[in-house]
């Protein structure tokens, strides 16, 4: 079971950069970063947490790019893998997307994996264009066109809202890049994972894993999917009874997140969480 770090990044504490050099010295396995473009001020869709319109993080308001946080991150870094918890494909042109995936990944030298979601946010959602309750139809187009983009020689794709014909686009990304899908742990969800993507990233208020992790592999399983799928768990604390408790049930990492201090602060937070880990 590997150990990784989630900064929720702002354009106040530490830096991107600094945050995935001192987790990689520390001995942690990946380095991830949400991705909010904006958040309208006038809203329906409620957080899952609060479940209104008030939200627990004035950072969301503040969310740095992820793909530029990652690039600064790759900069300084040379084995943490770089990944997003999560981000929003849907809300991009999915050409330029990949690109910008696809030459992260080259420039990393194959270090990149993708963590997405449907998005909660659905006025944020509107905003870009994506029509209500097209999430997931959207979202599986737009990875199955940047996969076309990263495999094929001459890539073209013909879906409900992704059209484009043959065409080159390099770098292609030094091997398959690992999608793993952001929500609930619902049969639903899984369905989902099992037809498109490698795993499954739980939400931070998931509870009672191990039906769920069941539920998951019988679901991929019927849709005859191979191995096993990926598992990520948003982890407080590390309670070393509830993390051996995860190791028995097959979560493969496990993500743990940063408090909202000063850069000295987290650093010295990082540091201290890898040696209680022992993964230094």
């Amino acid at each position: 079971m590997r150990y990784g770090i989630v900064l929720f990044t702002s354009d106040r504490g530490i830096s991107p950069a600094r945050a995935a050099s001192v987790a990689e010295e520390a001995g942690f396995s990946s380095f991830s970063v949400p991705e909010h473009t904006h958040i309208p001020v006038k809203r329906e869709a409620p957080h899952p947490r609060t479940g209104d319109a008030s939200l627990p993080d004035d950072r969301y308001r503040r969310t740095l790019d992820p793909w530029v946080a990652l690039s600064t991150a790759a900069a300084v870094t040379s084995k943490i893998s770089l990944s997003t918890a999560v981000a929003l494909p849907v809300e991009h042109d999915p050409i330029s997307l990949a690109k910008t995936i696809a030459s992260l990944d080259h420039l990393s030298g194959g270090r990149v994996s993708l963590g997405v979601g449907f998005g909660w946010n659905v006025d944020e959602l509107t905003d870009h264009g994506v029509p209500r309750g097209r999430r997931r139809t959207m979202l599986r187009e737009y990875l199955e066109a940047m996969r076309a983009l990263w495999t094929d020689e001459e890539a073209c794709y013909e879906g409900e809202f992704v059209k484009f014909g043959p065409c080159w686009a390099w770098p292609k990304p030094t091997g398959a890049i690992p999608v793993l899908m952001g929500a609930a742990g619902t049969e639903k969800n899984f369905t989902w994972i099992a037809k498109s993507a490698h795993g499954w990233i739980t939400t931070p208020m998931e509870g009672d894993l191990a039906p769920k992790i069941e539920l998951l592999r019988q679901t991929w399983a019927r849709h005859g999917r191979a191995g096993t799928p990926e598992i990520t768990v948003l982890a407080g604390k590390p309670d070393p009874e509830t993390l051996a408790t995860w190791r028995e049930l097959g979560v493969t990492e496990v993500l743990f997140g940063l408090p909202d201090r000063s850069a000295d602060d987290v650093a010295g937070y990082i540091r201290r969480l890898g040696t209680t880990l022992e993964i230094g």
